[in-house]
């Protein structure tokens, strides 16, 4: 799966003195921001642009209208409160949540008296076989082999099982224990064969710099007082000094978090959408399955999905990373580093691809990690 660079937000100005802001702020040089005009037909906390986006992606994946669309936009940032606060009443009665084809909340259960508990809170619930706990064991069996370079491991919590992703450049010789533990697992356990491979990937070019390597800026953060950028773990290891500032944290693999204190003197609360124009971000959360989402970055720029699966480890050649979100929002090389939104809400970083998926760091845990918080 390979790593993609980040882009952080900002508020461009025209004078030649801010172009190093304007890197931070989503490595373009970006004109004045022009005011947008909020109508009936907007959906709350999405810039123009992102919306745009986002429901021409959905219109496009679900065949469906531009005003169904946005209803399921509009659907989801109450339903995935309403998931939260179910599933930690229900505790271990409930094995996951995720939205429906309307952004809608869906739950989990392990029996017909949990699903009426939850149905009471206007949740539909489904009742599954396999507990929370059956699904932690089966991910840790399959993690207990040694790591195959070019796999993931996660959980598809619609078809309540562990799904193992197997690149055709697998090759590694406990592939086939891998398989054959899969195969003793029994049907908690989903085999999936995809093209291509799965690995990061940071090549030179433009965004943010240094070392002759090129990242996307991620989310603009402080901490006393001090600015940072959130970015890929990767990304921060590979290189000290940044054109933005240095390097002051790294975590990967296990992780692919990382932090680059700011330096430029401005870091602005918002993504760039790379036509002049920005998406405020607000507040941090944990994705959830099903949401719809966008992400940018400074190779592929504005590019959205939704959310296919959380708690993935992916086996890049350094090593597992663990408990990833996979989505299909389209990423490339040079994304690295780069925001996972949903509207105003900052859900992670870019981390990686393959299979035609692509991998983001939780940007929650990023900034508990470093004791940052987003700048707003």
């Amino acid at each position: 799966m390979r790593k993609i660079r980040k882009t952080s937000v900002g508020s461009p100005r025209r004078h030649a003195a801010r172009s190093v802001v304007a890197l931070v702020a989503g490595a373009t040089a970006l004109g004045f921001l022009a005011p947008t005009t909020a109508t009936a037909d907007d959906v709350a906390g999405y810039a123009t642009e992102v919306q745009q986006a986002a429901v021409a992606a959905l219109s496009a994946s679900e065949g469906i209208t531009e005003v169904a669309a946005k209803q399921v936009l509009r659907n989801q940032e109450t339903s995935v409160s309403t998931l939260d606060a179910v599933t930690a009443q229900l505790g271990d009665r409930h094995a996951g949540g995720y939205l429906d084809a309307e952004g809608r909340p869906v739950v989990n259960v392990l029996s017909k008296a949990a699903a009426l508990e939850a149905g009471r809170s206007g949740v539909t619930a489904k009742v599954v076989r396999h507990s929370n706990a059956d699904l932690a064991a089966a991910q840790a069996a399959l993690e207990a082999v040694p790591a195959v370079t070019h796999t993931s491991i996660g959980t598809d919590v619609r078809a309540n099982q562990i799904v193992l992703t197997v690149a055709e450049a697998a090759d590694s010789p406990h592939l086939a224990t891998l398989l054959a533990t899969a195969r003793k697992l029994g049907d908690i356990v989903r085999v999936e064969h995809v093209s291509g491979e799965m690995t990061k990937a940071v090549y030179n070019g433009e965004a943010i710099t240094g070392g002759g390597t090129r990242c996307s800026a991620g989310f603009n953060a402080n901490r006393g007082g001090t600015n940072y950028v959130v970015d890929a773990g990767h990304c921060t290891r590979a290189v000290s000094q940044w054109n933005i500032g240095p390097s002051v944290g790294a975590s990967f693999p296990v992780n692919d978090y990382g932090l680059i204190r700011n330096t430029t003197g401005h870091a602005p609360g918002a993504v760039t959408l790379w036509n002049g124009s920005y998406q405020r971000i607000s507040s941090a959360a944990n994705a959830t399955v099903g949401q719809r989402i966008c992400k940018s970055g400074s190779t592929t720029r504005l590019t959205c999905g939704s959310v296919q699966r959380t708690n993935v480890t992916v086996n890049y050649r350094e090593g597992a990373v663990h408990q990833m979100v996979q989505t299909s929002a389209a990423v490339n090389p040079g994304d690295s580093g780069g925001c996972l939104f949903a509207g105003s809400v900052g859900l992670g970083i870019t981390s990686g691809m393959g299979g035609g998926s692509s991998y983001f760091q939780p940007v929650v845990e990023a900034l508990n990690a470093y004791g940052v918080s987003l700048n707003r």
